[in-house]
């Protein structure tokens, strides 16, 4: 049985990105793929439990380079119990952030060295990495209006909607810089189109760049 294919989509907050997996997933699913969904912070139980404090702000006043490591914590259960393991049963996966979110927020936005940050990735990773990286592109005010419409009544802001606008605009042209350095792996999206065209679009790109077709 041949691996399967790593898929990851980053963005902004309000992107679109949980829809968009969603609607990739059924897409392989309809092409005789087996898929997995998932998301980061979490995807295993103690990856969840790790999000719920990192969101929660409790870990924001002990640096960026603290959250980096309590996402990367999290990053290693989630690739070794859920990731790695579909892989190598040959499914699909597409998960909702990646290694690009934690490059982006605390690396370029939380001042980690980047070299430092390089260090820890790759030993997070072990060697994983995505085939395909798909980046949603949107203005973050549009972004963080979609994020408020969608929060349930009295739920709170999290860690990082929470943050100013000037924060947001920076970390959409730290997306942008990342797809620009690799365009092999990376391809961005307009995410202000509608749900299913940008469904299309996506899909476009997979299928030009990625086998979908089941091995016989």
């Amino acid at each position: 049985m041949s691996r399967g294919c790593f898929i990851t989509l980053e963005g902004g907050e309000g992107a679109g990105k949980s829809t968009l997996a969603r609607a990739l997933a059924a897409r392989l699913s309809e092409s005789g793929r087996a898929v997995t969904t998932t998301r980061e912070p979490g995807g295993s139980p103690r990856a969840e439990a790790i999000r719920e404090l990192i969101l929660s702000g409790q870990v924001k006043d002990h640096g960026a380079f603290a959250e980096a490591l309590m996402f990367s914590a999290a990053r290693i259960d989630h690739i070794d119990s859920l990731i790695r393991p579909a892989l190598e049963r040959g499914q699909w996966v597409i998960c909702d952030r990646f290694i690009d979110s934690t490059r982006v927020y605390q690396g370029v936005l939380g001042k980690v060295d980047a070299a430092l940050l390089a260090e820890l990735e790759a030993v997070t990773i072990s060697g994983l990495m995505p085939e395909l990286t798909l980046i949603l592109d949107l203005d973050p005010e549009i972004g963080l209006a979609r994020a408020a419409r969608r929060r349930r009544p009295g739920e709170a802001i999290d860690r990082f909607e929470g943050e100013t606008l000037a924060f947001h605009r920076k970390l959409r042209q730290a997306y942008l810089d990342i797809a620009d350095r690799e365009p092999r792996r990376c391809a961005v999206l307009d995410a202000t189109l509608p749900p299913d065209e940008l469904a299309e679009a996506a899909w476009s790109i997979l299928r030009e760049r990625l086998p979908t077709n089941p091995d016989p």
